[in-house]
Order: C-alpha cells, then sequence, then structure tokens
C-alpha cells in the first residue's frame, strides 16, 4: 500500500492561507506552515475539530534548517508522499523610493518571495515525486506558487516587493520544465488585485464587492489546478475581481 498523501501550506494567515488551509483539509492531512504560532493554531484546532486532520509547524522559510525541520516533522507525522504544496509566503512589504530602501529592506523581499520559494521547493520536491510515481494516485501531485501583480510589472516604489516576486516567477518557469515530464505539476499564480482579507477590510471600502479578490476564489482555483490531468496542466494562471483594471 503506498503512504497517504498530505498537503502543505507555507504562509498560513487569516485570509488566503486559511482559506487554503481548509480547502485541502477536506481530502488530506495538512501541515500549516508560518513563522507566527498565532497564525496557525486556532486553524489547526478548527480542521482537527471538523474531522480533518491538521498539524501546525513555526518555520522560518527563507531559514535552510528551519524549512527542512519542518518537513522532517510533516514526514514524521504524515509519511512521505506528498499530494499537494502550495508557497503563500510573502516577506515585509516596503513601499519606498530605492533611494530610501536600506540593503536589508531591499533584499527582505528576495529572502522570502525567491529564497523561501527555493528552499520550500527543494523540500517538498522529493515528497511530491514520491506520489508521481504511484500510478494510482488519483491527482498529480502538486506545487502552486502565490504570486502577484508584481510578479509581471514593477511600480515606482515597489523595487523590494516585485524583485522578489519577479524572481519568484523565474524559479518557477525553470521547476516546471524540470519536473513536469517527472509528473509534478508547477504551477504559478498571478494574484492581480486586493484580497478580501481582515487586513484588507477598510481598503476599497466605497467600492462593491467585485472590486477585491475572494481567498475562498484562490482557495477553488488552486484546487482545480491540482485536480487537472496530466494532460492538461496550467502552468500559469491570473486572479483577478471583476473590478480591477489591468
Amino acid at each position: 500500500m503506498p503512504p497517504t498523501p498530505w498537503a502543505v501550506i507555507a504562509g498560513v494567515g487569516p485570509g488566503t492561507g486559511a482559506a487554503l488551509a481548509r480547502k485541502f483539509a477536506a481530502s488530506y492531512p495538512v501541515a500549516l506552515l508560518a513563522r507566527n504560532p498565532d497564525n496557525y493554531t486556532s486553524l489547526a484546532d478548527e480542521i482537527n475539530k471538523s474531522g480533518g486532520k491538521a498539524i501546525g509547524i513555526s518555520t522560518d522559510v527563507a531559514d535552510a534548517s528551519s524549512v527542512k525541520a519542518a518537513f522532517s516533522k510533516i514526514e514524521k507525522e504524515y509519511g512521505s508522499a506528498c499530494a499537494a504544496a502550495v508557497f503563500n509566503a510573502s516577506g515585509k512589504f516596503f513601499r519606498k523610493s530605492v533611494l530610501e530602501l536600506t540593503e536589508e529592506e531591499f533584499t527582505a523581499g528576495y529572502d522570502v518571495s525567491c529564497k523561501g520559494a527555493f528552499l520550500f521547493t527543494q523540500s517538498a520536491l522529493p515528497y511530491l515525486l514520491k506520489v508521481a510515481e504511484d500510478n494510482n494516485a488519483k491527482y498529480p501531485p502538486t506545487i502552486i506558487y502565490t504570486g502577484a501583480t508584481a510578479s509581471v510589472k514593477s511600480n515606482a516604489l515597489m523595487s523590494s516587493f516585485s524583485t522578489g516576486k519577479y524572481a519568484m516567477r523565474a524559479l518557477v518557469q525553470s521547476v516546471a520544465r524540470e519536473f513536469a515530464p517527472k509528473g509534478v505539476h508547477v504551477a504559478h499564480a498571478i494574484i492581480d488585485g486586493v484580497i478580501d482579507i481582515p487586513r484588507t477590510k477598510d481598503w476599497l471600502k466605497d467600492m462593491p464587492p467585485e472590486a477585491k479578490i475572494s481567498a475562498q476564489g484562490i482557495a477553488d482555483a488552486y484546487w482545480n489546478l491540482h485536480t487537472q490531468p496530466k494532460t492538461t496542466f496550467t502552468n500559469e494562471i491570473d486572479i483577478r475581481p471583476m473590478l480591477e483594471k489591468w
């Protein structure tokens, strides 16, 4: 019997990460990764009480030893087969002129969005390949990365954030070309707009609901990516609300 596969979500919080966790927890045991335990503790409890299975692990995705330790804990708890891995982490956001950014502020976006995605990918792929080797797996093993408008278009005062997101997109394209032939579905999502989460409650408050992206809608789109057959891999999608200018 092949091991029961699991899903891992990096960058769990009260918005998109929580929606993703609930969506994938309906089908798999899930591991929830975030630096701050407050971001996953109540969510893991909710999933476990509702009949699912979830563990939370405090993880700094920009630190190699932290990421490796997290995946070791997941393997110890759930086994060696990963059905789905989602990199939803995002670093500190600085809206500053390039003349005003400190070196630490500039590299903050890269450290999480690119370096963090690299470390997460290196750790997740061996477990995803375990599922790729199983001809009876229900869905192809999938790794999805949350990008942004900044992944393809850099605006003024956004050099730190955009550099990290641009670089992550390049990483994803390379990983997709290397591992799709091995049966791993690699996808990048351009989230083009404001997500309707607690932190953005007062943003666009004079606009109708269609001006924001639904976190649940993002989770549904990611699940749809995961369930695509090997004959229909979508490697990049754009997600935006009806009223977004693009």
